[in-house]
């Protein structure tokens, strides 16, 4: 059985989402560290599914875990700050509600980089067949060979997410999210920006959580919309930290984008509804993300 003498606090923002058994999968895994003291709280962002706020509920039922639900939808940036105000430890470790524990060290691993100022464990994605056809789970398995730690260190700052991470609380509340952010995308992106510029270190390693469920079609192409249109709004703070942007400031230089906002014109409908449909796309969606957010500068 793992030892430890520190404490920590896990911190799970969630919205219209049931939670409860990743919260069960931490408890396990947090009671067989003898000497760990920990608290996990989830903060509820104002759901609007009531059945998903009584189904999380039990979270109560378990020790040391709170169920906080708030009435307010307050965005992505603003819950995680409430998050790390509200927890009594001075380690921090923030989960996506959407996520699955995979590995049986999960905490233990982490807890071995205690004295970092941050680390991030990246995510993971299971090949399944009963997924085919699903748009999110197709992305994100394409990107997974980017998600080994080495490969994100390379740019450390650049390759961070809030899905699964370990903070000094002292840092977090120094440095806490920039809570304009209230709407889907890049929170993160400016979050890590922010610290490099702080001189905050930002340690990568191999200890993954699982993405658990994937959106429909359709919810993601929506997601991916309002995404574009937060990188659009804050694209000058942004700068140097998108890919997208990049490429989009290339295609300026060479008088492309006008093209681009014909081609969203006269074929973005046609392109959204096979990404919505049931036999996506992976380079529609790549062409569909360029020219929507040129069609966003007309």
């Amino acid at each position: 059985m793992p030892q430890s003498n520190h404490h920590l606090s896990i911190l799970i923002p969630t919205y219209n989402d049931i939670c409860v058994h990743l919260v069960a999968s931490l408890v396990e895994q947090a009671s067989q560290i003898d000497g760990l003291t920990y608290e996990i709280l989830v903060a509820d962002d104002g759901s609007t599914s009531k059945e998903t706020i009584v189904a999380n509920q039990d979270i109560n039922t378990y020790p040391h875990c709170q169920y906080l639900l708030r009435e307010q939808n307050v965005g992505r940036s603003a819950i995680r700050n409430f998050l790390a105000r509200q927890a009594q430890y001075d380690l921090l470790l923030f989960i996506d509600s959407h996520m699955s524990i995979v590995n049986d060290d999960y905490l233990s691993h982490y807890l071995t980089y205690h004295d970092r100022q941050l680390t991030y464990g990246g995510y993971t994605i299971k090949k399944d067949p009963n997924h085919q056809g699903n748009l999110r789970y197709a992305y994100e398995l394409s990107c997974i060979a980017a998600q080994d730690a080495e490969h994100r260190g390379r740019s450390p700052y650049s390759n961070f997410h809030t899905s699964n991470f370990m903070i000094q609380r002292e840092v977090m509340l120094a440095f806490p999210l920039d809570e304009r952010f209230k709407h889907y995308g890049y929170e993160d992106v400016l979050f890590g920006k922010r610290l490099q510029a702080a001189g905050v270190t930002i340690t990568h390693i191999d200890n993954p959580v699982g993405f658990a469920r994937f959106e429909s079609n359709r919810r993601f192409v929506e997601k991916t919309e309002e995404g574009l249109r937060t990188l659009s709004e804050f694209q000058d703070e942004l700068k140097g930290y998108s890919r997208l942007l990049a490429i989009s400031e290339r295609l300026k230089r060479y008088h492309l984008t006008r093209l681009l906002q014909i081609i969203h014109s006269c074929l973005g409908r046609p392109i959204r509804k096979n990404l919505a449909g049931n036999h996506p796309s992976l380079f529609l969606f790549k062409v569909y993300k360029l020219i929507y957010f040129a069609s966003l500068k007309e």
